[in-house]
């Protein structure tokens, strides 16, 4: 049977991405995304809890996210899971779990108040997958 790693935001950046070059010049976008559930508990106070998920873009799609994206704008992110690994400075193995995008759609208004900019960003590249010991 066929797997699936699909994930779905819709939330606010906590801060503007952080924009890198890999040594083997290839653009990398990092980013969290804020999402709040709220629900009723069982006295009927409403309560909420808000996830922060970890974001990378690869390439132009980083590029563009680089330029469009700022802190507490509202957000679109489509792709996938991944789960990278590397040793840290005490050779302990470390794991982190983050958002592979390949779509992001900017939700928010823009600035001068014009139309929203449901701008949407597609990467239909494969992102590159680095096997380097210093994370990012």
């Amino acid at each position: 049977m066929a797997s699936v790693n699909k994930v779905i935001l819709i939330g606010n950046l906590g801060k503007d991405p952080e924009i890198r070059t890999t040594p083997q010049g290839t653009a990398l976008a990092r980013f969290s995304v804020a999402t709040t559930t709220t629900w009723k508990d069982n006295s009927g106070a409403k309560q909420e809890k808000t996830e922060w998920h970890d974001v990378v873009a690869w390439e132009r799609l980083a590029q563009i996210c680089g330029e469009y994206l700022h802190k507490g704008k509202m957000v679109y992110v489509e792709g996938s899971l991944q789960t990278r690994s590397w040793e840290d400075q005490n050779g302990q193995k470390r794991y982190k779990t983050e958002v592979k995008a390949n779509n992001v759609v900017m939700l928010s208004p823009r600035v001068d108040g014009a139309r929203p900019a449901a701008r949407e960003v597609s990467e239909v590249a494969e992102a590159p997958t680095y096997d380097d010991d210093v994370p990012f």
